[in-house]
């Protein structure tokens, strides 16, 4: 049974071929399949399964947690096991995680039920990102799981209140889980180490403290990535705008997201990775920076796209630039826990600066996040120029 899901253990994948890199895509995809799409579930555990926002915004937390710890599990354990069967086991984690919870209204219960799930995606977006990592087109293939992400994303979020009207959450929740096993699909087409990689991506001794530097990098932008996520909506509202209207604002700005991802995708490292990610960083600040003070509705609309836009230009050179630090994809799996970790550190360093100093305080702490990164980044992009000129110049 085994080997007619996951391959023969001796079964070469050629790791750059179109049925491995659908496969990764499609399984980085799956990980996200509940996280990209938070807000519109937590309205569904409000006002389907009874909870009160409070309790729906703490499940969101545990679920977000588990990701955030099924990534760094993936740090110690990835290359000890095999691949292939560590992804079968996070898809049954999910699968059993969303199944269990379908008809729970035990608070307690669910708790555990969305950490499970949780560990499970934030399993398979791990072991993904490092095998993406390790393709010869990694800007790319990164690129277009954000795109795929992002697509997603928008779609789901403005399909669910119909959704839920017609299947409500019980019907939402069998469509995660068929949306998980369809994972089981494509199990024999991804590679089962990175070891069979080694020799296509090279083995470079860089100085160790240029990998600690990229990845302070990672961690210090996600923490402004999440700060800004907070404090958005609330921005938006303080310029005059309804609900409906920052809701829309954000939504198009998913649009921009996904532009944005489309720009490397079609250009990869035309521009090398030094341009992209030293003038995105500096243009991503001043759109954080047009938020500061009395903000108008215009410049929040400018600020909110330009964020969405510059932000998913940036992160898939930075995974990438990790990702060629060693020919066995460790470096980008601790690249892949780190933004997890930052994300999950960012609102809280936001509601604690938020209820000290205001929104100017969490804009100033995000921008200053942006900056610093840029340059604890910019010494590994410099070192990797010299051995790998077409990607880094």
């Amino acid at each position: 049974m085994l080997n007619s899901l996951l391959g023969k253990k001796d079964r070469a994948v050629d790791i750059d071929s179109s049925v491995s890199i659908l496969a990764i895509l499609w399984i980085a995809f799956i990980g996200t399949h509940v996280f990209i799409v938070q807000p519109g579930f937590v309205q569904g555990l409000i006002e389907y399964v009874g909870f009160a926002e409070e309790q729906a915004g703490l499940l969101a937390s545990w679920e977000g947690w588990g990701i955030a710890v099924g990534t760094i599990l993936v740090m110690f354990i990835a290359n000890k096991f095999s691949w292939r069967l560590l992804t079968l086991i996070f898809i049954v984690m999910c699968v059993a995680g969303n199944a269990l919870s379908i008809g729970q209204a035990s608070y307690e219960s669910l708790r555990a039920l969305r950490f499970l799930t949780g560990v499970g995606a934030g399993g398979m977006i791990a072991l993904t990102f490092v095998m993406a990592g390790l393709t010869a087109r990694a800007d790319r293939n990164f690129a277009l799981i954000i795109v795929l992400v992002l697509s997603y994303g928008t779609i789901v979020m403005w399909a669910m209140p119909s959704a839920y009207q017609s299947i409500g959450m019980k019907g939402m929740l069998i469509f995660f889980c068929l949306f998980c096993l369809s994972g089981l699909f494509f199990l024999r087409n991804l590679p089962d180490s990175g070891q069979a990689h080694a020799d296509l991506k090279g083995n470079y001794d860089y100085q160790s403290w240029l990998r600690f530097s990229t990845l302070a990098a990672i961690l210090v932008f996600n923490i402004g990535i999440g700060i800004v996520w907070v404090f958005l909506f609330p921005v938006g509202l303080e310029t005059g705008m309804s609900e409906q209207g920052v809701a829309n604002v954000i939504m198009i700005s998913q649009l921009f997201g996904i532009t944005g991802a489309l720009f490397v995708v079609f250009n990869e490292v035309r521009f090398g990775r030094l341009m992209p990610l030293m003038i995105g960083m500096i243009a991503l600040s001043f759109s954080i920076y047009m938020l500061l003070g009395d903000t108008s509705q215009r410049d929040f609309w400018i600020a909110v796209c330009g964020f969405n836009l510059l932000w998913n230009v940036i992160m898939p050179y930075t995974l990438s630039t990790s990702g060629d630090f060693d020919a066995h994809g460790k470096t980008v799996s601790y690249a892949v826990a780190l933004q997890m970790i930052g994300l999950a550190i960012g609102p809280f360093v936001a509601t604690r600066l938020l209820s000290t100093g205001g929104f100017d305080a969490g804009s100033r702490a995000a921008i200053i996040a942006f900056l610093v990164a840029a340059v604890l980044i910019l010494p590994g992009v410099l070192a990797q120029r010299s051995r790998l000129p077409s990607k880094s110049a």
